[in-house]
């Protein structure tokens, strides 16, 4: 006798969630499909499928996930596959959730950290989705501070067990282990390796010393977030952290991996928050920003920074003030909305008239100067195909720019070759050109090789001319 297969049990918290959510099953199999596009996912589901799905049949692979997202989006909350009732995986999102509690996020990151520094060269590949910016945008603009953040030292300064865990006395070791007591000496240090990374980014690009700097995330930062610590060290811990964070997805961003660098950038926006720094949130925001930017998301680009300057508010310096408007005006660039750019520059122009020496400015924000600021009109008139003022604003952060900042330069320095070729002046655009490719080829960064490909396909009208020809040349000399 031929064995009846196991019956399945319909998932009521499926179909609960489907009622609430106002799905038709066409509807919810059509909202899946197009989440896997985002991911490079070419999915075929359809209103059957979701059937199955109600009456206890569990999608395979990333599905689970992938629904799970569509719900978060459409009912604003996160959602895992466990609430839908579905057999969770691992989700293609993982790293985009805006984390509930300080505890959470603490998981998430570490999660991220230990599975980038690993040999999981998949992480590097995943898609950058902009429908992924929404939630956490808001989440940081709306949601409410986290009133305690310390471990295992409550307010009267007795120290506690952390989860169950007995309290790890002070000793002096080499090796950190969690539950051990964070000083403000090992916040410093934080601080001191950071900035160490950032001058090696700044220099040579982000692929030099990436994983190096996630490989030490993982390794000491981790354990100290899950060490034992009060609040004021507490808030101080995780505004280094989000630091930290940050710099892993620039540093990932500088070598193309852009699905990888925006979970980075939710993350430290998320423990940006944890720390009850409204300001450096603002900064991670106007990062991804940038990103958008690079990407050619205008539309998003230009809502990050304005989430940024309404959750900072006008209180913040002038510098601060300066940069939100500035990121904003290259949103509106890439957009081609020539009006709007111009006005978020003039009101970035004005904000740092209002700067004077001995202002305070956090340390993040120090880089914005002078230099910056050129570099960024030069950026929005190149864009704008203002090729006049392009070249006049490039020349100038060219002359005020520190060496150190040697990526930054040659971006600029590829500005300027391309507004000199868009003012017809060919010998003066490929020289520059040349240069530019010349140092591209000593960083490690995607984005610096970018810039010069992209002159190069706007130097393509002229590929019969001289001073093209000598181009080729002298970049084909190059190796």
């Amino acid at each position: 006798m031929t064995e009846r297969p196991p019956q399945r049990t319909p998932n009521r918290q499926l179909a609960t969630l489907v009622a609430e959510a106002g799905f038709s099953n066409a509807g919810l199999a059509r909202r899946v499909d197009q989440l896997g596009l985002e991911h490079g996912l070419d999915l075929r589901y359809d209103k059957t499928s979701v059937t199955r799905w109600l009456r206890g049949q569990q999608p395979r692979g990333t599905t689970p996930a992938l629904i799970a997202e569509v719900f978060t989006r459409r009912l604003g909350r996160r959602l895992t596959a466990q609430d839908l009732g579905l057999d969770a995986c691992a989700p293609v999102y993982a790293g985009l959730e805006f984390a509930a509690t300080p505890d959470e996020a603490i998981d998430i990151v570490s999660g991220l950290w230990r599975k980038d520094s690993g040999s999981h060269a998949e992480l590097r590949k995943i898609a950058f989705t902009p429908a992924g910016l929404v939630v956490p945008s808001r989440d940081w603009l709306i949601g409410r501070p986290d009133d305690r953040v310390g471990r295992g030292e409550p307010s009267n300064g007795v120290r506690v067990p952390v989860q169950g865990r007995p309290a790890v006395p002070r000793q002096r070791q080499t090796d950190r282990g969690p539950g051990q007591r964070v000083t403000s000496g090992d916040i410093a240090a934080l601080r001191s390796v950071g900035e160490l990374f950032r001058t090696l980014d700044h220099a040579y690009g982000g692929g030099h010393a990436r994983q190096a700097l996630v490989r030490y995330l993982e390794h000491e930062a981790e354990p100290m977030l899950r060490g034992t610590y009060g609040e004021a060290t507490g808030r101080r811990l995780f505004a280094a952290a989000a630091d930290l964070t940050r710099l892993a997805g620039w540093t990932s961003y500088d070598i193309a991996a852009h699905g990888l660098a925006q979970r980075y950038f939710v993350q430290a926006l998320r423990l940006a928050q944890a720390a009850g720094d409204r300001s450096y949130g603002s900064y991670v925001l106007v990062t991804m920003s940038r990103q958008a930017v690079y990407l050619g998301h205008g539309r998003e680009a230009v809502q990050l920074a304005r989430v940024a300057q309404q959750g900072v508010g006008s209180s913040a310096p002038a510098v601060v003030q300066a940069m939100l408007h500035s990121v904003e005006a290259r949103g509106h660039g890439v957009l081609g909305e020539v009006r709007a750019c111009t006005a978020s520059l003039v009101r970035a122009e004005r904000a740092m008239e209002t700067a004077r020496p001995g202002d305070e400015v956090p340390h993040w924000a120090r880089f914005f100067d002078e230099a910056q600021l050129a570099d960024e009109f030069g950026h929005c008139h190149r864009d704008l195909q203002q090729y006049r003022a392009a070249a006049q604003h490039a020349e100038r952060s060219l002359q005020l720019r520190a060496p150190g900042f040697a990526r930054s330069r040659l971006f600029c320095r590829v500005v300027l070759a391309t507004a000199r070729l868009g003012l017809g002046e060919l010998d003066q655009a490929c020289a520059l050109g040349a240069e530019s490719a010349q140092q591209a080829g000593e960083m490690r960064s995607a984005r610096a090789l970018e810039y010069v490909r992209d002159f190069e396909k706007r130097l393509e009208p002229y590929r019969e001319s001289a001073a093209a020809r000598n181009y080729r040349e002298r970049v084909a000399a190059l190796g």
